[in-house]
């Protein structure tokens, strides 16, 4: 287990949550040897696996073992809550090369795989050459496997994160403490971590990060030692929705609206952003915003603005005749 204390109530005000595209590059990564991780995304390993011919991801497989330690500075806990990729490619380049080294020993010393333990003498070798070596596959890995299908990943995590925030303004941070994941639980003295390794560590005015993942069901994981900011790495809400085909429109609304707008309409099961919806129906930004003004002039949608986005909504006019035409 691993207790993250909470000695001060001040320390409560420093919780925040936030999203890694390095996290997911790596978990998505880690699910081509990981079973249970594949569970909920089998139909994108079917639409990746052309793209895995031109990769080589056998360095990052070597540093993130399915049991052991993996090195924290290939993935540094956000400082944002929404990071750019080139900017946490960025910060582990300039990782020192001590550290390098250290967490890169760390996680040898778990590893059994003999071809593992041999790229990772080799990465030993020269920690320069190695902190460059993992960034160019991280880059090469985030392009061909995640980027492709980032739209739709950032809006999962997006909603998990909107969840969390309305439980905290109707029923508190305790009760979105405990509804994270099974294995993380308040206690009088923090939050708890069900993991194999008992560790203590002292939150104090570093803060405390929550981050939701895509590729991290079924498991939990926690960044821990100096100098990261303490982190908690949990399966985001709705993962098993994630690669699922959008809501089919009847045949008779599609001959009212149109087979694609039809499909619009039947696919707002939630409010959902232009480029959300784009990449849920699989459809080009422009033509999805045609769409939903199309429908919405029609008052069978509507928007409200989110943030720096509007999201689209069906009205009561519109539920009905989806209802109608089912």
């Amino acid at each position: 287990m691993t207790l993250f204390l909470i000695r001060d109530p001040d320390e409560l005000l420093a919780v925040r949550f936030a999203c890694s595209p390095v996290w997911e590059t790596l978990a998505a990564v880690r699910t081509f040897v990981d079973d249970r991780a594949r569970a909920y995304h089998e139909p994108w390993h079917r639409l990746v696996a052309p793209r895995m011919a031109g990769l080589d991801l056998e360095p990052l497989l070597a540093v993130e073992p399915l049991a052991g330690y993996v090195p924290d500075f290939l993935t540094p806990p956000p400082r944002v809550p929404w990071p750019r990729l080139r900017d946490q490619l960025g910060e582990i380049a300039r990782t020192p090369l001590e550290q390098v080294a250290r967490e890169l020993e760390l996680c040898r010393q778990g590893v059994t795989d003999a071809g593992h333990r041999r790229r990772l003498d080799d990465l030993l070798a020269d920690p320069q050459a190695a902190r460059e070596l993992l960034v160019a596959r991280m880059h090469e890995a985030w392009g061909a496997l995640v980027a492709p299908f980032w739209i739709r990943i950032r809006t999962l995590l997006a909603q998990d994160v909107e969840t969390r925030s309305r439980t905290i303004a109707e029923r508190g941070l305790r009760a979105t403490l405990d509804e994270l994941d099974p294995r993380i639980r308040w206690t009088r003295r923090g939050l708890s971590v069900a993991q194999r390794n008992r560790t203590t560590i002292n939150v104090g005015d570093r803060g405390l990060v929550l981050m939701p993942s895509a590729y991290m069901w079924p498991h939990v994981s926690s960044v821990v030692d100096e100098p990261w900011q303490p982190t908690i790495i949990y399966p985001a809400r709705g993962v098993a929705e994630l690669w699922q085909a959008p809501t089919a429109a009847s045949d008779a609304l599609a001959r009212l609206l149109g087979r694609t707008r039809a499909l619009v309409l039947a696919s707002l099961e939630r409010p959902l952003s232009t480029t959300a919806l784009a990449a849920l129906i699989e459809v080009s930004p422009a033509g999805a915003s045609r769409h939903l003004l199309a429908l919405r002039d029609a008052g069978l949608i509507a928007g409200a603005r989110h943030g720096h986005e509007v999201r689209y909504a069906r009205t009561e006019l519109g539920s009905a005749l989806l209802k109608r035409c089912e």
